[in-house]
């Protein structure tokens, strides 16, 4: 179950200004604290995210890294077996095979 944060319009009471409340997803916002009945309004909370921090982590979890080289060049740092390391234009056989990645 979601935990949502609330904080006291007014005064604080025992809870604190700010208080969190495990309460279900499609229970409605609390308008009143629990605890003394004053007025709280929610607050948006800060979410984690976790993003891949390594090219091989990205190439893991199936996407494909290009870093400009030159003018027209690419370097695959996510290069899997059979892929080419540089992209260039103007070479359709430099370019990463997506066949390999993408499944239904």
């Amino acid at each position: 179950m979601p935990v949502y944060e609330y904080e006291h319009v007014g005064e604080a009471c025992s809870l604190g200004s700010m208080f969190e409340v495990t309460q279900p997803m499609n229970d409605d916002v609390l308008e009143k604290c629990p605890e003394c009945g004053e007025p709280v309004k929610k607050l948006i909370s800060l979410v984690g995210i976790s993003t891949p921090k390594t090219n091989s982590e990205l190439r893991d979890l199936g996407f494909t890294k290009l870093v400009k080289r030159d003018d027209g060049v690419y370097e695959n740092v996510t290069a899997r077996d059979g892929d080419s390391k540089y992209m260039e234009k103007g070479k359709p056989e430099t370019i990463p095979n997506v066949n390999k990645t993408i499944s239904d």
